[in-house]
């Protein structure tokens, strides 16, 4: 099967972001923002509690292009951060072929929450030349 427009990207559903997944994050990437784990500092900010990275939703987001695509074939990459994740929800990352054009596929890109709400939205090119989906 080819990659054509409407080809839908497996979906990657999430298990729900922890503390100790933000924890982690913080130092694996060195955003130690303390408003992702610091219950005090999200509430002095006015929030009801901490939330995940946004980069946390885009290395999710990778995770569903390589998943798909080795990674060798990424062209280009972007996304936009459209609201927060709270701690415990359920991220889930979804991708459709929107055009192909010589050999490249743009991929609109998003992560969804339980309840509907989009906290990302991206694109991506990747090349498919040559390729073929079982």
């Amino acid at each position: 099967m080819s990659v054509v427009v409407g080809t839908a990207l497996p979906a990657l559903p999430l298990p729900p972001v922890s503390r100790t997944a933000l924890a982690l994050f913080a130092g694996a990437s060195g955003d130690t923002n303390p408003i992702h784990v610091d219950l005090d500092v999200a509430r002095a900010a006015g929030l009801d509690d901490v939330f995940a990275h946004g980069m946390l939703s885009m290395a999710y987001l990778g995770r569903l292009l390589t998943g798909w695509m080795p990674q060798s074939r990424l062209r280009s990459w972007r996304v936009r951060f459209t609201a927060i994740t709270p701690v415990l929800a359920s991220p889930r990352c979804e991708g459709v072929v929107t055009a192909v054009d010589d050999g490249v596929a743009t991929i609109e890109l998003t992560v969804r929450l339980d309840d509907g709400t989009t906290t990302l939205r991206g694109t991506a090119l990747v090349d498919i030349t040559g390729v073929d989906i079982t």
